[in-house]
Formats: C-alpha cells, sequence, structure tokens
C-alpha cells in the first residue's frame, strides 16, 4: 500500500507479525518507537532485518518505523525482513526478482504443534514402565 511517499507492508512469521512503514530518509530505523540495537540485543537477528536493505543496497534510502507484536526475538525478525522486503517491492517493482530469489518475500509458515491429550508434550509420551 502506498500512500504519497509513504510505503506500507506487512510480514509474519511464527506468531510474530509486523507493520513496516518505509519514508524516504537517512536510513534510520525504529521498532516499536525504540531504536534497532535497543530492540534486538542479538546480532544476528538485526542483521536478518536489514538483509532485504543490504541486499538491494538501499540501506542510507529509506527511515523505517517498524510495529511488531507477538512470538520472540527471532519471529519478530524474520517477519519485520518479510514485512520490509514487500514494501522494497512496492516501492520499486524491479526489486522482485533479487528479493524472491533470496527467499525473502516468502512466509514461513511453520508454527508450534499443539499439544495432544494422554502426551507429555506434542509428540513425546511419558515413559513407559510395565510395573
Amino acid at each position: 500500500m502506498e500512500s504519497g511517499n509513504v510505503f506500507y507492508a506487512t510480514g509474519k512469521r511464527k506468531n510474530a507479525v509486523a507493520k513496516v512503514w518505509l519514508v524516504p530518509g537517512t536510513g534510520k530505523i525504529l521498532v516499536n518507537n525504540r531504536e534497532v540495537d535497543d530492540y534486538f540485543d542479538i546480532g544476528v537477528n538485526r542483521d536478518a532485518l536489514t538483509s532485504p536493505l543490504v541486499l538491494t543496497q538501499l540501506d542510507d534510502a529509506f527511515d523505517i518505523n517498524v510495529k511488531v507484536m507477538g512470538g520472540g526475538q527471532t519471529g519478530q525478525a524474520g517477519a519485520i525482513r518479510q514485512g520490509l522486503s514487500k514494501a522494497l517491492e512496492i516501492v520499486d517493482p524491479d526489486l522482485r526478482a533479487v528479493l524472491k530469489s533470496a527467499g525473502f518475500l516468502t512466509r514461513d509458515s511453520r508454527q508450534k504443534e499443539r499439544k495432544k491429550y494422554g502426551k507429555k508434550g506434542a509428540r513425546a509420551s511419558f515413559q513407559f514402565s510395565k510395573r
């Protein structure tokens, strides 16, 4: 979705949902009104969410504002990465091939399997004892 110079997209991974807004600017990234370095203390997650910008060489072209909820840190980083990739595709449709081949536009749909009755977990059983 585009309105003026603001580009918006939604990304999802596991239980995390990220709403991403791109505004032409200097490369500042805010996640839930906090700096990205403050929000994500694990470097791998920071690298994961900025990878679409590095791949398309648009690191300093946009200010990014993200509202993310649900899931853990890795799931949230993956959701932001997908939302950012979708927003970049709206900015320039020619980037689709590059982002698609890197796997950034594909939603990671893996979910936690539910616990079954009579079982210890989703599949794990209690230890069997004959006596």
